[in-house]
Formats: structure tokens, C-alpha cells, sequence
């Protein structure tokens, strides 16, 4: 595919505007200096800036025209005239063969699996297990006692290493399953909330690959799940705004379970849209 210089000047333009309106509260706060519980996540936790949200490419292999200026771009290479320039799939690899490799197995082996709901967002009550001092400056909604109790009379079931690595010591031997980073691949599944943040992680790793539109489709799946995370989560974010999901009652499990299953299926959709984005339509035939 090759776009003309118009258009993609068009497509550029439509995406800095549409990144610039997911982001502008969290600009708006971090030039008062303000934090938030549940939004700052986005910006800290993945350590990407607004202005890399911002940055729009086409996807690997679409050719630009009149696009002199980003031959030199990180993991562009010219096209098959002198003006073009063209995202790099090859070049990527070469460069970055492990993390290339990481990624691919991440986002296979997730689409490959069937997946599991059962986990209740129980890794956040996992987190202040009887802990002292909290991830969130902010007061649990069942208290302390009450909270431990949840975590107590439930099985953790958590996939997700990186949510994992967060839980208390107590918590840990309390997990199903014993995780590890170099196993992370082995239990990855499209039921983890994590997992369906996570892809805008690869989405960002993969750079100028993914083309800038669905860039920001995986943002806004990662700003929902957020949501849910932090209201099925033990703390008291009224204050936020936050309506808690009160996964220790029956009624909120099964509102976490319906809202998990949908995002389950956003995610399959857009996991797969950055594989044929990045390796070709042929990369969904191996999933």
C-alpha cells in the first residue's frame, strides 16, 4: 500500500487530534501537579508519554510518499522511489531479534489459549494482603480485617507475572500457580485483564509497525480495563469518583466476570490486528 503525501498528512492530523483529547486531563493534572489513583497507571506504570501517544505511523510495509524526512526515522527504510519511506518490519528484527521474539510469542501464545474467569480481580486484594503500608495512599473499603478475610475464603488464581510480582509475601504461596517472569509466556490468556492492558505496551514497543489508529484503539481497551480494575480493586476511590465492583459479593463477581468476558473480546479482535499489522495477513494463519 502507498499513501500519498495528503493523506497521510490527513491521517496524521486526525490522530494527533484524537490523542490529544484521550490525554488531555492527565496533561491538565500533571501541570498542577495533581495524581490520580486510577488514570496515572496509564502514564506510569507503562512509562510512555503523551507526546509517544501522539506520534502517528502508517503500519509496517505502508509506503508514504513525499516522506523524505523520515527515511532517517528509527526502523524506516526507503521505499521503492526516493521519496518514499516505509516502516520496516526486517529492520525491526534485525536490530531487536529478542524482543521481536517476545512479543510475537506474547501475542501468539495468548490468541491461542482459551480463556479464564475466575480470578475476580483478586490480584489487587493479593497487593495489601496483610500489608501495613498500601500501593494507594487511600483507605481500604472493607478495611484491613475484612479485606484479608476476602483474600482468605477465595483461591488466587492470578496468570499475569505482573501482577503477581506485586503480591505480599503472604500472598504469594497463597496464587494456584507459582509464576515466573521467564514462564510469563507459558500462562499469558485472554481473560487476564493485564493482558488485554498489556497490549498497548507491545503496541507501543512495536513502533512505527502499528499504524497510529490502532495505537489508540489499544489505549482506550487499556483506559476501560483500568476502570475495572481499580473499581473490583479493595479500596475506597469514592472520593475519585469510583464505583467499587464488590467482587466479594456474588452479584459483583458476576458483573467483573460479564465486563471481563467483554473485554476478552476486544482484545482477541485487536490481537489480532497487531499481528497482520506488523507480519502480515499470513501471521494469522499460525495463531
Amino acid at each position: 500500500m502507498r499513501l500519498s503525501r495528503t493523506t497521510w498528512l490527513e491521517r496524521e492530523r486526525a490522530h494527533q487530534e484524537r490523542a490529544d483529547a484521550l490525554t488531555a486531563e492527565h496533561r491538565a493534572r500533571a501541570s498542577r501537579r495533581e495524581t490520580h489513583p486510577v488514570w496515572d497507571f496509564l502514564f506510569t506504570y507503562y512509562s510512555y508519554k503523551p507526546a509517544q501517544l501522539r506520534r502517528w505511523h502508517p503500519g509496517a510495509g505502508v509506503e508514504l510518499e513525499d516522506a523524505g524526512e523520515r527515511r532517517t526515522w528509527r526502523w524506516y527504510s526507503p521505499g521503492t522511489t526516493p521519496d518514499v519511506a516505509v516502516p520496516d518490519a526486517a529492520a525491526f528484527a534485525a536490530e531487536k531479534p529478542e524482543l521481536a521474539g517476545l512479543v510475537e510469542r506474547m501475542l501468539r501464545r495468548t490468541a491461542s489459549r482459551p480463556g479464564q474467569f475466575g480470578c475476580f480481580g483478586l490480584h489487587e486484594w493479593a497487593m495489601v494482603y496483610r500489608a501495613d503500608e498500601h500501593r494507594h495512599a487511600v483507605p481500604l473499603r472493607l478495611g484491613q480485617a475484612g479485606t484479608d478475610l476476602v483474600v482468605e475464603s477465595h483461591e488466587l488464581r492470578c496468570t499475569h507475572f505482573d501482577a503477581f510480582r506485586f503480591f505480599t509475601p503472604d500472598a504469594v504461596p497463597r496464587n494456584r500457580t507459582p509464576l515466573t517472569r521467564d514462564d510469563q509466556p507459558l500462562f499469558e490468556q485472554p481473560g487476564c485483564l493485564h493482558a488485554g492492558m498489556d497490549l498497548y505496551k507491545w503496541a507501543l514497543k512495536l513502533g512505527p509497525l502499528v499504524p497510529g489508529e490502532l495505537l489508540l484503539d489499544v489505549f482506550e481497551l487499556a483506559r476501560d480495563i483500568r476502570l475495572l480494575d481499580m473499581e473490583a480493586a479493595p479500596y475506597d476511590l469514592g472520593a475519585w469518583g469510583v464505583v467499587p465492583v464488590p467482587i466479594e459479593t456474588p452479584e459483583g463477581k458476576a458483573e467483573y466476570v460479564r465486563r471481563q468476558r467483554g473485554f476478552a473480546e476486544r482484545g482477541a479482535v485487536l490481537r489480532a490486528r497487531l499481528l497482520e499489522s506488523w507480519l502480515g495477513t499470513d501471521a494469522l494463519m499460525a495463531v
